[in-house]
């Protein structure tokens, strides 16, 4: 899990008492508590970026959009992380052992990283796979303007559909488009460009 400075073998109820106590995210597998990687300033612009896309869309009907703190527990797998986006539609359902897990995502994103690509794309997809109310996994990549929706069908297996600029990222479960071009968009670029124009 990106190598992380610091492992520690604990029960779950140890892990919580660590993680309402500690001022950085963990996350928790098989015994195991994984300190998660910081972000960089493009990393929390897309991770914001994509957020308020899905608000604005959603506004009005019965679905919540949540930031990276919320965490997420997969039941299944005993996997309890922060996904950088999260979409609950209906009654948020929360773990009984963690009044503070979400159960219930209908749509997760993950804004990659060279650290976490491939964990992202592998093992934590793996265990967000195992989650029932998924239907959506979305990844931004942060190198390029593309967007990837993997979505999950009615026989359980998960198409990819991808977005590039010009495009529309298109989540089925929740009724929403995401404009590569909107969230890719970097004001600070735009103004520097009328600058030099």
């Amino acid at each position: 899990m990106n190598e992380p400075a610091r492992r520690i073998v604990g029960t779950y109820a140890e892990y919580l008492e660590q993680e309402r106590a500690s001022p950085t995210k963990h996350e928790f597998l098989n015994g195991e508590i994984f300190a998660m990687v910081g972000g960089t300033p493009e990393h929390a612009r897309l991770c914001a970026s994509v957020g308020a896309e899905l608000r604005a869309q959603l506004r009005g009907r019965p679905c919540a959009v949540y930031s990276s703190d919320l965490r997420v527990r997969v039941q299944a797998t005993g996997l309890s992380t922060y996904a950088d986006v999260s979409v609950v539609c209906g009654r948020l359902e929360c773990d009984i052992e963690d009044k503070d897990a979400a159960l219930n995502p209908i749509v997760l994103v993950e804004v990659l990283t060279e650290s976490s690509e491939a964990y992202d794309r592998g093992q934590k997809f793996a265990n967000y796979r195992r989650i029932p109310s998924l239907r959506e996994y979305v990844l931004v990549t942060r190198h390029e303007q593309r967007i990837e929706v993997f979505h999950r069908n009615e026989d359980d297996s998960w198409t990819l559909r991808e977005a590039r600029a010009g495009e529309g990222a298109h989540l089925e479960a929740i009724g929403c488009v995401l404009s590569v071009d909107e969230v890719y968009r970097d004001p600070f670029a735009q103004v520097a460009a009328e600058a030099e124009g």
